[in-house]
């Protein structure tokens, strides 16, 4: 069990938190498309709706604890290091990543509370972050769903970056990322 950052492999709690993003990810973008398939009003389109809303908003939490831990844990290097170029492109997807992970619960978060909805996660109602306001919130959606698209891709593009990185490269990009050893 790696307890620690090392020169190959992440921290066991930095890996855990980053499967865990995805299974997020995945729950999130499953929950607002599935609602489709019931119908408006609904009792089960409501409630993949605010499974929806309650898993953005963890992912929003749990997003700072993986920061922390970026922060904290040195990140292992790639062998054998792979070009500048690809390194900054890298850079820039994460950051992209991390400012969906920030960006779309936050936006969501606005969204309910320019709609004048409540605002759950798990039991809780959060509190509303700005006042109602239906044109503000018809633009937060747009902008949300726009981003979430965006996302699809973004999300894509770090997966299809790993395998490229084992299968072709042969480097040890994703085995840093393994949860066993």
């Amino acid at each position: 069990m790696i307890l620690k950052n090392t020169a190959a492999r992440y921290h066991l709690s930095s890996v855990a938190l980053h499967w865990l993003m995805l299974l997020l990810f995945v729950a999130v973008y499953a929950s607002i498309n599935l609602r489709e398939l019931f119908d408006k009003g609904s009792t089960p389109r409501e409630a993949l709706k605010s499974l929806h809303f309650m898993l953005g908003l963890l992912m929003f939490a749990l997003v700072w604890v993986r920061l922390l831990m970026r922060v904290k844990h040195p990140v292992p290097g790639i062998e054998p290091a792979p070009a500048r170029w690809q390194e900054h492109v890298a850079q820039l997807g994460h950051l992209a990543l991390y400012a969906i992970m920030i960006g779309m619960p936050l936006a969501g978060w606005l969204l309910l509370s320019a709609a004048g909805k409540p605002i759950p996660f798990f039991g809780l109602e959060l509190p509303a972050l700005i006042a109602p306001d239906k044109a503000l919130a018809s633009q937060i959606k747009e902008i949300h769903e726009a981003v979430g698209t965006i996302g699809y891709f973004l999300i894509g593009g770090h997966a299809a970056a790993a395998l490229f990185h084992h299968y072709v490269k042969r480097d040890n990009t994703l085995l840093r990322m393994r949860l066993i050893a």
